[in-house]
């Protein structure tokens, strides 16, 4: 908990800035929630602890169609680190390519960090380091 604390608050009326990114497979994608409830994930793909956690966040996503998942690769060397760590994964939510403003806004100081957001762009739920798939799940309810 202690480590969150440099997170953005969730008190439910921060929005964080909207940053439009590239996914891997070239679209544009907004980090914000459209109409539903989304997880915006930061990772790193050289990360362990990530290595451990994204499989959880593909079972939520699968599980749960009622909640969105973006994945942000930050602190990436080049695009195949990324597209090899999410092929090892078979990662089937949108995956976006941060950079050094996306890390700022979102106060990321380490991985895996992520965020919930509520229909209204809200965040609703923090958290950074391992989080498991009914972890995940709870903070996103």
């Amino acid at each position: 908990m202690w480590r969150e604390t440099s997170m953005l608050s969730t008190t439910a009326d921060i929005v964080p800035v909207k940053h439009q990114l590239k996914t891997l497979m070239h679209n544009d994608i907004m980090l914000e929630a459209k109409g539903k409830k989304t997880i915006v994930y930061f990772f790193a793909p050289w990360c362990q602890v990530c290595n451990f956690s994204i499989d959880n966040l593909q079972n939520v996503y699968q599980k749960n169609p009622e909640i969105d998942v973006i994945a942000v690769a930050l602190d990436f060397v080049d695009l195949e680190e990324v597209k090899k760590f999410t092929n090892n994964h078979q990662l089937t939510f949108p995956v976006a390519l941060g950079n050094e403003s996306v890390k700022a806004d979102f106060q990321v100081q380490g991985y895996p960090s992520y965020y919930v957001l509520n229909r209204e762009n809200a965040i609703i739920g923090r958290s950074l380091g391992y989080s498991s798939e009914i972890g995940l799940y709870l903070r996103s309810l």
